[in-house]
C-alpha cells in the first residue's frame, strides 16, 4: 500500500512521488503512486482534488485492492516522476467541517447523550445523526459549547494506536475496524478514531452552526456548517433577511411575526378572489348557455375554450349551467396544459367521467369524478383538436 501522506499531516499539500501503475476508472485514467497526499473519498469525507504536475486530479478512489487511485483528466505513464499539489481550498474546507463535526458530536453526547451515527460531509452542508430526538433548546446549547471549544483553540493531534492501547482509552465511540487505529484527540474534549483529514487547532474551524434538526428514524438529523461555510450561510440568511426588511419595512425581530401576517392576508385575499371569481362565472354563464348548440335530441352542447385558469371557476361555469336541464357540457381552459371540466344536467343521459377519461386517452392528464361532473388538467392538445374530440365523446 503506498504511503497515504495526510494521515501524519493533514495540512500537506505539495509531494514528490513515482508513477508505479496505471488504471482505468469507468472509462477515464487513473493512476497510483508510491505516496500521496490526496485524501480519497471515506468515512463521510469527500475526495481531495489538485494536480499531478499539470494534469488535473478530478477524483480519489481507493479500489477493491485498497490502493489510492487518482482519476485524472489525462493520462501519465508509470515510472514517471512527479510533483503532486492538493486544492488548498477544499482540503482547509474538508478539515475545518470533519473537525467540526467531531467537537460538535462530542458536545451533543456530553450535554443530551446523543450519539452520533452516522456522518456526512456534504458539498453545502453536512449531517450527523443522532441516535435520539433532540428538541432545538438542546441543539443550541450544544452548538453553544462546541463554540466554546472552538474559540478556545485547543489543539488536535493525530495519533496511531494498537487495538490493545486504544480498548484502553476513552474513546468516545466504538471503533468500526480492527488493528492499529488512528486517533484524532481535541485536547482534553474528545477523542475519536478517524482516517480524515483535520485543522491542527480548533480555531481553525472558525465557527460551528447548526442549521436545522429535524426527526429522522426515531433519532435527529442535524445540518451544519463550519469555517468558511458558516461564513457564506451567515452573507445568504444576511441578505435574505435585508431584502424581506426593506419589503415588509420591520426590524429583524418582527420578521417573522410580519411574515406570518402577510401570509394570512394573502390566504383571505385568495379567497375572496376565488369567491368572486365563482361568482362572476355564474353570471359569465348565462351567455354560455345561450350560445349551445342544439342537438337532434333536444339536448343542448356546449363544448368551449374559456380564459379561466382555476379548477373551481370552471366548476361554478358549468355547474350553473346544468343547474337548467338538458345540458351537456365540456370546459377547458385557455392555458397549457389544459384543465377540464365534463358535466351534464340531471335529466341528460350521458356519463361525464367516462367522457373525461375518454380526452384523457387521446391528449393525456389525469382526474376523475362522477357521472354527472368529472375533472382534471394536463391535457396537451391544440384547441380545435380538443374541442372537435370533445364533441364527439359527449354526442357517442
Amino acid at each position: 500500500m503506498s504511503d497515504r501522506l495526510y494521515y501524519e499531516d493533514s495540512a500537506r499539500l505539495e509531494f514528490d512521488a513515482t508513477v508505479v501503475a496505471v488504471t482505468d476508472v469507468e472509462g477515464r485514467p487513473g493512476v497510483v503512486l508510491d505516496g500521496s497526499a490526496f485524501y480519497p473519498t471515506s468515512g463521510g469525507q469527500p475526495f481531495d482534488t489538485g494536480w499531478l504536475e499539470d494534469v488535473r486530479v478530478l477524483e480519489v478512489i481507493e479500489d477493491d485492492a485498497g490502493r489510492v487511485v487518482h482519476v485524472l483528466d489525462k493520462p501519465l505513464e508509470v515510472g514517471r516522476r512527479i510533483h503532486g499539489r492538493v486544492d488548498a481550498e477544499r482540503r482547509l474546507d474538508h478539515m475545518q467541517q470533519h473537525t467540526g463535526q467531531h467537537i460538535l458530536s462530542a458536545a451533543l453526547d456530553r450535554l443530551s447523550h446523543a450519539r452520533t451515527v452516522g456522518f456526512h460531509l456534504g458539498a453545502d452542508v453536512s449531517t450527523v445523526d443522532l441516535d435520539v430526538p433532540l428538541s432545538h433548546e438542546a441543539l443550541a446549547a450544544a452548538e453553544a459549547e462546541a463554540n466554546r471549544i472552538v474559540w478556545e483553540d485547543r489543539p488536535v493531534t493525530i495519533r496511531t494506536v494498537s487495538e490493545a492501547e486504544a480498548a484502553a482509552l476513552p474513546l468516545r465511540k466504538e471503533p468500526e475496524r480492527t488493528g492499529a487505529l488512528r486517533l484524532i484527540e481535541v485536547e482534553g474534549y474528545d477523542l475519536s478514531a478517524c482516517g480524515g483529514t483535520h485543522v491542527t487547532r480548533t480555531g481553525s474551524v472558525g465557527l460551528i452552526a447548526t442549521l436545522s434538526g429535524e426527526r429522522l428514524r426515531g433519532g435527529t438529523r442535524v445540518e451544519f456548517v463550519c469555517g468558511g461555510r458558516a461564513l457564506r450561510y451567515l452573507r445568504l440568511y444576511r441578505d435574505a433577511v435585508a431584502g424581506c426588511i426593506r419589503s415588509v419595512s420591520v426590524a429583524p425581530a418582527d420578521l417573522p411575526a410580519a411574515v406570518a401576517r402577510l401570509q394570512a392576508e394573502a390566504k383571505e385575499q385568495a379567497k375572496l378572489i376565488r369567491s368572486l371569481q365563482e361568482r362572476l362565472a355564474a353570471y359569465e354563464a348565462t351567455a354560455l348557455a345561450a350560445s349551445a348548440d342544439l342537438l337532434s335530441d333536444g339536448t343542448r352542447l356546449l363544448v368551449r375554450v374559456v380564459p379561466a385558469a382555476d379548477p373551481g371557476v370552471l366548476k361554478a361555469m358549468a355547474s350553473a349551467v346544468c343547474a337548467q336541464p338538458g345540458f351537456r357540457v365540456a370546459l377547458f381552459s385557455s392555458s397549457t396544459p389544459r384543465l377540464a371540466l365534463v358535466a351534464r344536467s340531471k335529466d341528460v343521459q350521458a356519463d361525464a367521467s367516462a367522457a373525461l377519461r375518454a380526452l384523457f386517452a387521446k391528449f393525456g392528464g389525469k382526474g376523475g369524478g362522477r357521472p354527472d361532473l368529472a375533472q382534471g388538467g394536463g391535457l396537451e392538445a391544440p384547441e380545435e383538436v380538443l374541442l372537435t374530440r370533445a364533441r364527439e365523446v359527449l354526442t357517442q
